[in-house]
């Protein structure tokens, strides 16, 4: 059944040991099945900790991450394989099971061209690595399409969908994210129905990326897609309430929000749900 969640950007924009506590009880507050965790900085993330909390609030976590600029992987081959593993071995730690995002690139790298053959062998090869140890923690990936402003390398579901089928791991599914949809797709319900044998996880979020329901993303025709590609996967709420300087920087996100983390949370949850109901769409 499908698990709805949030991302912690709703409630906060810098993930540091007290803030990230902090994050999972207002999540276990808000009643949603998980919270997804960004894991921008493996190095300092405090696993032990995390989940500690987590346990005490009977929270599941997923984490999503994005490379930085030293480890795009088509340039960086080795830092990003080595950030990637120590980001698998923190959320290990956290026993978290899923990691998702730009796990291939860094945002707002650009080269004024498309992707090469060679850039996406690279990454076939090194994601492969990636996704077999992974595999032997237990550990689901799922790889992000992002829209051509912030990277030149995985725009549509098509383009990321030939990835994962050429690394061929069980274990490696798409992620996609309904911001980046509404710039790079033709619509929402046919690349949700094409792509369901490996979609597994979706951020909801609006096209201005605040409030869901209150700009134009055709939340019908997603939910439509949802139903008829018999989707069971996460759907989580990726809403703003704030970002750290590095985030905005990469997004281009200038405009401070008009809703609070509480705010987003309660009325985004509640407008998934009811969109999910309206669809015959369950939860777990």
């Amino acid at each position: 059944m499908i698990k709805y969640g949030a991302h912690a950007f709703v409630w906060i924009g810098d993930w540091n040991t007290q803030s990230g506590n902090d994050t999972i009880k207002a999540a276990a507050k808000a009643g949603v099945d998980f919270l997804e965790i960004p894991m921008l900085d493996p190095q300092t993330f405090d696993s032990t900790s995390h989940k500690r909390v987590l346990e005490a609030e009977n929270l599941l976590a997923t984490a999503s991450l994005v490379l930085p600029n030293h480890a795009h992987m088509p340039d960086h081959p080795k830092a990003a394989l080595e950030f990637l593993t120590l980001a698998l071995e923190r959320l290990d730690a956290l026993g978290s099971r899923y990691l998702c995002g730009c796990l291939a690139y860094a945002l707002g790298v650009l080269k004024g061209r498309g992707p090469t053959p060679f850039e996406h062998q690279t990454v076939v090869d090194v994601m492969g690595e990636v996704a077999a140890r992974a595999h032997k923690l237990g550990i689901t990936l799922a790889l992000e399409s992002v829209n051509r402003y912030e990277t030149y390398l995985y725009n549509a579901l098509a383009d990321t969908r030939a990835t994962v089928l050429k690394i061929g791991a069980p274990n490696l599914k798409l992620h996609a994210d309904t911001y980046h949809m509404n710039i790079e797709e033709n619509g929402f319900y046919q690349p949700i129905v094409d792509n369901a044998d490996l979609l597994e996880y979706i951020h909801m979020s609006e096209s201005h990326r605040g409030m869901v329901g209150t700009g134009t993303i055709d939340w019908d025709q997603m939910f439509a897609g949802l139903r008829d590609a018999n989707f069971s996967g996460y759907l989580a709420l990726e809403s703003f309430a704030a970002v750290n300087p590095a985030l905005a920087a990469a997004t281009c996100m200038w405009r401070a929000p008009i809703h609070t983390g509480a705010e987003l949370a309660a009325g985004g949850m509640k407008f998934l749900r009811e969109k999910a109901s309206q669809y015959g769409l369950g939860s777990r």
